[in-house]
């Protein structure tokens, strides 16, 4: 079935049972508008639809027209006289028709193929005094379930049936008066079930019952002195057809049902249920003896016990003396069964739903043939008692203890069955400790629902360890498989705390080949790329996957499901980004280092830094403009004089006055002592500019230039040096005396006269920069 299908058949169960009133809230018995309206707010994808108990007095085509999905329909309890199946002929999908308990006087059978498919059909208890099936049943050729109730029997009833394979078959028999013998065996059933009044005394009726099915189930047995059912019941025997039969919701004393007991234990039945039986009367205790049986299970389900005293020996003897395989006491409200008084054939023994205590089978060496024991909800308290309990099963192979409040405390010794391989531990109080008390040859254990939040180095013991079950821990990591043991094939930890799987679990956890681990508060960053990994390299190896598996952190990522989470490799992977950084690195200086040669980047850098740094000075410089009539002093050397006055000039100055040179040709006075022009040169101009040349280094006259210019520069702590590299100057060319020219070349940037034509205009705008600054508009001395 869909979820669509499911969730709109939950909204009209919701519907269909709130009660039907008017505005004065008494209950309406006309339902006729109330179910139109309850139709018109279903769904045509309705698949189950229930209109029980909503006074329905008629119904017709266009009340179910419009749900041509409709599989199951309830109008049980209702107030419908006739009906023609014609209604039902848009529902060619119906499979169960529920009509019991309505005024039926009238059905047309003229109309059953309109619902051929129809697999379960009731019609007990339909106001009918007899059974009545028309030859038109046989047209129901998917039929499996029928129910039926009269007051009278005929052999006839049945014949049109006769040859109708059928699953089960319900008798409503609580008001019949008339039975014709012979009449039920005409029913071709494998299930014969039998509602019975408590007044009824009809052995034909119960000899045809023991006859028809394999299978038969006789409820509503209700009596004080029960010797009639009890008769009726003897005739059972080891020739009957009978091999499972079911008592349901029966009443009676324990003698009575002892009876029965005796009567079931040397008949044909193999399988025996007593359903919600309700003691009365006395309980006590009638050796019995139980040998030569067929009976190979014994259920005793849901016991009422309305006797509150009992004499010794206690009556529960009774079922620990049973020399049978299987036996099932549940919802019994019992404490304690007794240990077998001899060696017991007990195969499978269900204890669950009951109130036992640590004290069952304690010292118990009669239990060696038990394979499985069941003592799921129950009031056991200690792990370390109920290991001792197994010591002497020596058979002992599934053992459920799910749904208790055990415990175990550090230090309390275990003796478990070596032969236990599978352990139910599920719905205790276990914490970490417990792992120090387990079966040490187990395959199968289940610890859901406990408290465990670490699993210890210990388990790793547990060599032949194949399933382990911790979903609903505490658990914040799922455990390392290198702790659990190569054996181990299945692992579940759904619903735990689980954020981040480490590593070393998809590491070392390759003999797992189902693991489940949905539920959990998943962390989706980069550590969570490997978990998310595994359903990639082994598809369906996550059980659940996807659907169970969603983000919870970070909040962006909320409810995302893990198999659409996705961060790229170099966003986790620290070796690729190192790598991809390293690698941009080295890429980079190569494209400075091409950048560099090709385009002759360190001038331009030099030039770019040596004009930001004029601009800088000449801000800070100002205070020192008094008494300039230049911008700048030019020395350089006699060789050099041509590229000075044809080139440098020209280029600072350009006819526009905003620069002013001074050079000895031009500014030097006649007469004057050559010393004295210089420093009154040097003295009247911003900066000093020297052309460096190797015959630059070896004229006089600049060594003294520069000596007096480096004076002004120290004395007046500022820089007012421009250095301007004409040609390289080697370093064995520079006399000694011109040392100081070195040590300035080292400490002082300087610019390069470019031999390339493209960069002199960047050259010019640099040096022209480097000296222009405001002067004083006083020129007298020029």
């Amino acid at each position: 079935m869909k979820w669509a299908e499911i969730s709109l058949d939950f909204f009209v169960l919701m519907y269909v049972f709130m009660p039907i009133q008017s505005e004065d809230g008494s209950v309406e018995k006309s339902s006729t508008g109330h179910l139109e309206e309850i139709l018109l707010n279903a769904s045509h994808l309705v698949t189950f639809l229930d209109l029980s108990q909503k006074y329905i007095s008629l119904v017709d085509t266009n009340k179910f027209r419009l749900f041509p999905k409709l599989k199951s329909l309830n109008l049980s309890h209702n107030l419908i006289e006739e009906l023609d199946f014609e209604v039902f002929r848009f529902n060619t999908a119906l499979e169960q028709l529920d009509l019991s308990h309505n005024k039926l006087s009238k059905i047309s059978c003229s109309s059953l193929h309109f619902i051929k498919n129809v697999k379960k059909l009731n019609l007990s208890y339909t106001n009918s005094s007899v059974v009545y099936l028309c030859k038109e049943i046989t047209v129901l050729s998917n039929l499996e379930y029928l129910g039926l109730s009269a007051e009278r029997i005929q052999k006839q009833d049945f014949l049109n049936l006769a040859q109708r394979q059928l699953q089960c078959v319900f008798l409503g028999l609580e008001n019949l008066r008339e039975y014709k013998s012979g009449s039920i065996q005409l029913l071709n059933t494998s299930k014969l079930h039998v509602h019975l009044s408590k007044y009824i005394n009809n052995q034909f009726l119960f000899y045809d019952a023991l006859a028809t099915a394999t299978t038969l189930e006789i409820s509503e047995i209700e009596c004080s002195f029960c010797d009639n059912y009890t008769s009726l019941l003897s005739m059972i025997n080891k020739n009957s057809r009978v091999r499972t039969l079911i008592l349901s919701n029966t009443t009676m004393p324990w003698k009575a049902m002892r009876e029965i007991f005796l009567s079931v234990w040397r008949s044909s039945v193999e399988h025996f249920y007593v359903n919600m039986f309700t003691l009365i009367n006395e309980f006590t205790y009638i050796q019995t003896d139980f040998s030569d049986t067929s009976l190979k299970s014994l259920v005793i389900d849901h016991i009422i016990t309305k006797v509150f005293y009992f004499t010794p020996p206690h009556p529960l003897n009774t079922f620990s003396e049973m020399l049978l395989e299987n036996f099932t006491f549940s919802n019994a409200d019992i404490t304690h069964l007794f240990c077998p008084p001899r060696p017991s054939i007990f195969r499978f023994l269900n204890l669950s739903k009951n109130r036992i205590t640590d004290e069952i089978f304690q010292q118990c060496d009669n239990l060696t043939a038990l394979e499985l024991l069941n003592l799921c909800s129950n009031k056991l308290e200690k792990l370390s008692k109920i290991s001792s309990m197994t010591s002497n099963m020596k058979s002992l192979k599934h053992l459920d203890l799910s749904q208790n409040i055990l415990q175990y405390e550090q230090g309390e010794i275990c003796n478990w069955a070596d032969t236990l391989v599978i352990l139910n531990l599920s719905e205790n109080r276990l914490m970490n400790e417990a792992f120090a008390c387990l079966p040490i040859n187990i395959q199968v254990l289940d610890l859901t629902r406990n408290q465990i939040t670490i699993i210890p180095k210990t388990l790793k013991d547990l060599t032949f360890l194949r399933e382990l079950n911790l979903s609903f821990n505490r658990l914040r990591n799922i455990p390392d498989c290198h702790l659990l043991g190569r054996s181990l094939r299945s692992l579940r930890v759904d619903g735990n705390f689980i954020n981040s799987p480490s590593v070393a679990f998809y590491q070392n956890c390759h003999n797992i080949t189902k693991i489940s681990a949905g539920h959990n508060p998943y962390q989706c960053d980069c550590e969570l790329r490997g978990f998310r990994h595994l359903e990639h390299v082994t598809p369906g190896r996550l059980a659940g996957w996807p659907d169970s598996y969603r983000c919870e952190y970070p909040e962006d990522f909320k409810g995302l499901l893990l198999k659409d989470f996705y961060l790229s490799e170099i966003s986790c992977n620290i070796y690729m980004l190192l790598a991809i950084v390293l690698s941009s690195v080295v890429i980079a200086l190569l494209l400075i280092i091409f950048s560099c040669l090709y385009f002759d980047l360190p001038w331009y850098i030099r030039m770019l830094y040596q004009w930001i740094r004029t601009k800088h000075r000449v801000r800070n410089a100002q205070d020192l403009l008094k008494d300039k009539c230049f911008h700048a002093f030019v020395s350089y050397c006699e060789e050099d004089s041509m590229w000075v006055r044809n080139t440098l000039i020209p280029n600072l100055e350009r006819g526009d006055g905003t620069i002013k040179i001074c050079y000895h040709e031009r500014h030097f006075v006649p007469g004057k002592a050559i010393v004295d022009n210089i420093m009154d040169s040097i003295e009247k101009s911003f900066k000093s500019i020297f052309v460096l040349s190797p015959n630059f280094v070896q004229s006089e006259w600049c060594h003294y230039e520069l000596y007096f210019a480096q004076h002004a520069l120290f004395g007046r702590n500022y820089d007012n040096l421009i250095l301007i590299l004409l040609n390289p100057i080697p370093d064995y060319l520079i006399p000694k005396k011109f040392q100081k020219l070195k040590t300035i070349m080292k400490h002082r940037t300087y610019l390069e006269w470019p031999k390339e034509k493209t960069k002199h205009g960047l050259f010019w705008a640099t040096l022209r920069d480097s000296i222009h600054v405001n002067l004083p508009t006083n020129e007298d001395d020029v």
